[in-house]
């Protein structure tokens, strides 16, 4: 078996520091943040009383809780774990310490007067990486200099893809419980920018020599049986479909907030999140060999796991032409640049765009619009929405916006006029600010303050008013990580009481009785437009 293809059904894993790689592990002072306070935070708890982290797991109303997912076993490889992060991440875990106590001191010391004096107060971790600042409402800030914290302290030394044959869809929640070994899987020690990946997963469709793929990616001797498992000498079932030939444009919805659209001449994949090709699974679903050999842009609504997903994108990397995503918040702790997280990732030809900027497409255009909500209130700009004009027609993915200022949306549909269809998120009962973003807080925040300011987006009431000032003649929720392929890194399980499913219904419903043809989408759907 020397000319053979990667399996379909082989999941690849991005980590760092042994726990699963999203956008905030990447910059590195938001990594920092990660680390002291949620990774180190969870496995003190969990070693010092595992069994309450294993009941907890078992709770429905717990899902996403910091809690370990090991069934309140295998303490020793998790203090071991620790001991390893406190050398590893010692660089990092200083940035930190240094971070936070000169942003407590700011907003205490900091009352209006120069900033100036305390410049000699900032730790040798920090210096010449930052600026104090106020706003005009003299509020003090760190400004960061994202760049050069990016040259002093990124480092992908602890990057590893963990590599084993998927059978099922059910996954731990990963953004409470570490990556430990396990003698299924595959791990390569090399970083997500090395383009050793590409050769790997281009293999899915490109048969290559195992021998020299093994030479390339250094597996050791210990794991070569496993890994030559993971391959086959039988050629993967292309569809031949999956590169759309029509004179109109095609639409197909990957689950969750993914959705192809297809011209014969331009193809363009938002917001990837890709199932893989299981057997026997109960919802039908489109996986990577629906994609189409070319993915001319790859478009990214907002900065987090579930819509900026490395597991999805390192795989695409060799077939993806442009990625497009919205610019951030420059200097913020909260609104780490995608830009730098895609270019130290290993990703080129980077678009990256502002609130009513646009870029000519082949066919059309693909405009940014603005994004509200979602963001518990914070200062994060690195969130767009997109009307993606082609052959005359037009598409709104308005992803997880919170419509909280309808005349909003009365100046963009001045701008752009009516569109034919509308794609919607309804998480409209979201989490808490902290579970998210509680890491980069410097004082903690009241539990009322906390619970009000949540990642929601628009409920009934809100999205109907989209619908009405759109004149849509489609609209669609979706964005509401109800596939079971997602669940791993969403943590959402609904039922027919659940605020978001009551709330959609009637977004659905209403729809309907005025002639607009609407559902909430799950799994896979299709549609063409002449």
């Amino acid at each position: 078996m020397d000319q053979c293809y990667l399996k379909p059904t082989i999941k690849a894993e991005p980590l760092i520091w042994q726990w699963y790689a999203w956008p905030y592990l990447i910059s590195p002072l938001p990594a920092a943040c990660n680390i002291v306070e949620r990774h180190m935070r969870i496995m003190q708890s969990y070693i010092q009383n595992p069994q309450i982290h294993a009941q907890a797991v078992k709770d429905p109303k717990l899902l996403g809780g910091p809690f370990i997912d090991l069934e309140g076993k295998q303490v020793d490889q998790i203090k071991e774990l620790i001991n390893q992060t406190k050398k590893d991440c010692e660089k990092l875990i200083n940035l930190h310490d240094s971070f936070k106590e000169l942003d407590r001191t700011l907003q205490i010391e900091a009352q209006g007067s120069s900033l100036e004096p305390l410049y000699n107060r900032i730790p040798p971790s920090l210096k010449g990486l930052i600026e104090l600042v106020y706003d005009l409402n003299n509020h003090p800030s760190i400004r960061l200099i994202e760049p050069l914290i990016y040259k002093s302290y990124y480092s992908d030394k602890h990057q590893k893809i963990a590599l084993s044959d998927i059978t099922y869809d059910f996954r731990k929640f990963v953004l409470s419980t570490p990556r430990l070994s396990h003698k299924e899987e595959v791990y390569l020690n090399i970083p997500f920018s090395d383009s050793k990946l590409d050769k790997l997963f281009e293999m899915k469709e490109k048969p290559e020599s195992l021998s020299k793929i093994q030479q390339i990616l250094d597996i050791p001797q210990g794991k070569q049986s496993i890994f030559q498992s993971f391959f086959t000498t039988i050629s993967p079932p292309i569809p031949e479909d999956r590169n759309y030939s029509g004179e109109g444009i095609r639409l197909r919805y990957f689950g969750h907030a993914c959705v192809l659209v297809q011209t014969k001449s331009i193809s363009i994949l938002l917001d990837p999140v890709i199932s893989y090709p299981l057997r026997g699974t109960e919802v039908p679903r489109y996986t990577f060999e629906d994609l189409p050999d070319h993915i001319d842009y790859v478009v990214i609504t907002h900065n987090h796991q579930d819509h900026l997903m490395f597991e999805t994108l390192l795989q695409l990397r060799h077939r993806i032409g442009h990625i497009v995503f919205p610019g951030n918040q420059v200097g913020s702790i909260a609104d780490p640049s995608i830009k730098l997280i895609l270019k130290y990732s290993g990703f080129s030809s980077l678009i990256e765009l502002r609130e009513m900027e646009s870029i000519d497409i082949e066919d059309g255009q693909i405009l940014a619009l603005p994004f509200l909500g979602e963001h518990s209130d914070l200062n994060i700009q690195s969130k767009l929405s997109y009307c993606i004009n082609l052959k005359n027609r037009k598409f709104l993915f308005a992803a997880d916006s919170n419509n909280l200022d309808p005349m909003l949306y009365n100046h963009i549909f001045d701008h752009i006029g009516g569109i034919d269809m509308l794609f919607l998120g309804m998480e409209c009962d979201g989490a808490p600010l902290t579970w998210l973003y509680g890491p980069l807080l410097s004082n903690p925040l009241e539990r009322s303050h906390d619970r009000s300011r949540t990642l929601s987006g628009s409920n009934f009431e809100k999205a109907w008013e989209i619908v009405k000032q759109s004149n849509c003649k489609k609209a669609y929720v979706y964005a509401m990580g109800q596939e079971p392929w997602l669940n791993y890194v969403m943590a959402l399980k609904y039922d027919d009481n659940s605020p978001q499913i009551i709330e959609s219904n009637k977004f659905v419903q209403a729809c309907r009785e005025k002639g607009i043809e609407s559902e909430r989408l799950f799994g896979k759907k299709e549609w063409y437009i002449d």
